[in-house]
C-alpha cells in the first residue's frame, strides 16, 4: 500500500522559515518523480515544485522560486520542502504527491498533508 506521510507544518510569523518532510513507503520511491503541492482554503490545488528520480533536477513555480527549496534522500525516501521567507499566502495544506516514473502503479497518489499557516 503505498503510504506518504507529511509533518513539519505549523504556524509562523512572515519571514520565517519552515523545513516539511514526506515519508513513503509501499512503492519504490527511488523510481519516482515527486511533488509538492499546496491547497489554500477555497481555492484549487496549486503544484509548487517537482523533483526528478535523482535530485538533481528540479522546478518551482514562480511563487516558490528563490524561497523554496525541494529535495529528496532516496536511501531514506524521505521527500522535503525547506521554505524561507514565508508569506501570508503561502498559508496552506501542502501535499506530496507522486509524478510520474516507477511501473508500480503509485502515480498521482497524494498523502493527508501538513497545514503550514503564515500569520504575525
Amino acid at each position: 500500500e503505498v503510504q506518504l506521510v507529511e509533518s513539519g507544518g505549523g504556524l509562523v510569523q512572515p519571514g520565517d522559515s519552515l523545513r516539511l518532510s514526506c515519508g513513503a513507503s509501499g512503492f519504490t520511491f527511488g523510481s519516482y518523480q515527486m511533488n509538492w503541492i499546496r491547497q489554500a482554503q477555497g481555492k484549487g490545488p496549486e503544484w509548487v515544485s517537482r523533483i526528478d528520480t535523482g535530485g538533481g533536477n528540479t522546478d518551482y513555480a514562480e511563487s516558490a522560486k528563490g524561497r523554496f527549496i525541494i529535495s529528496r534522500d532516496n536511501a531514506k525516501n524521505t521527500l522535503y520542502l525547506e521554505m524561507n521567507r514565508l508569506k501570508p499566502d503561502d498559508t496552506a495544506v501542502y501535499y506530496c504527491w507522486i509524478g510520474g516514473g516507477g511501473n508500480d502503479g503509485a502515480t498521482g497518489c497524494w498523502g493527508q498533508g501538513a497545514q503550514v499557516t503564515v500569520a504575525s
